[in-house]
């Protein structure tokens, strides 16, 4: 298989100056945008953002758009790629749910993460959904506590119809059971 480099220069750019990619389809709720400023303030830029250059020399983005957002004065690393808007958009596509689908070593997590200790209470959420037995201080700045999850203990019934479902309800509440109605 032949695999070609797009990656035609390396420039620091003015983030304010990238234009945002008007088909970019990712959003970024508070806490994700608290966890970037989190990093970006104890490690700093540590990856190039991705654009593509347009026919008039400005650079619109492909990857990077919440950083740009979160530190538009700073010049910022870009990698120039050499790809049409075509290719962009595949890339902007694929790019982070290529990466999403990367599995978790949990020993290896634990390990790392047992060595690396953050100053942001953001950086140290973000890190509870890879490693949920990480602690996580309060905003209280409360001792260290690890969350309880309840466990939970579930039958699914099939029935035939929906008018079975329906019966089959009725007699498990009338025995004082928590249930749903699920319909799949």
């Amino acid at each position: 298989m032949h695999i070609r480099d797009r990656i035609r220069e390396f420039r620091r750019v003015r983030a304010a100056e990238l234009r945002p990619n008007p088909r970019n389809w990712r959003t970024h709720p508070p806490a994700q945008r608290d966890a970037l400023q989190g990093i970006l303030a104890e490690v700093g830029y540590a990856g190039a953002l991705l654009a593509r250059e347009l026919p008039d020399g400005s650079l619109e983005l492909i990857d990077g758009h919440l950083r740009a957002e979160t530190t538009p004065e700073m010049a910022v690393p870009v990698l120039v790629l050499d790809v049409n808007e075509e290719e962009a958009a595949k890339i902007l596509a694929t790019h982070d749910p290529l990466a999403g689908m990367a599995g978790v070593d949990a020993e290896a997590v634990a390990s790392l993460l047992e060595d690396v200790k953050f100053a942001s209470a953001a950086v140290e959420e973000m890190l509870t959904a890879i490693s949920p037995s990480r602690e996580v201080a309060d905003a209280d700045d409360a001792p260290l506590r690890e969350a309880a999850i309840p466990r939970l203990f579930q039958v699914i019934v099939e029935c035939r119809d929906e008018a079975e479902q329906q019966s089959v309800y009725e007699r498990l509440v009338a025995d004082d059971f928590k249930c749903r109605l699920l319909t799949l």
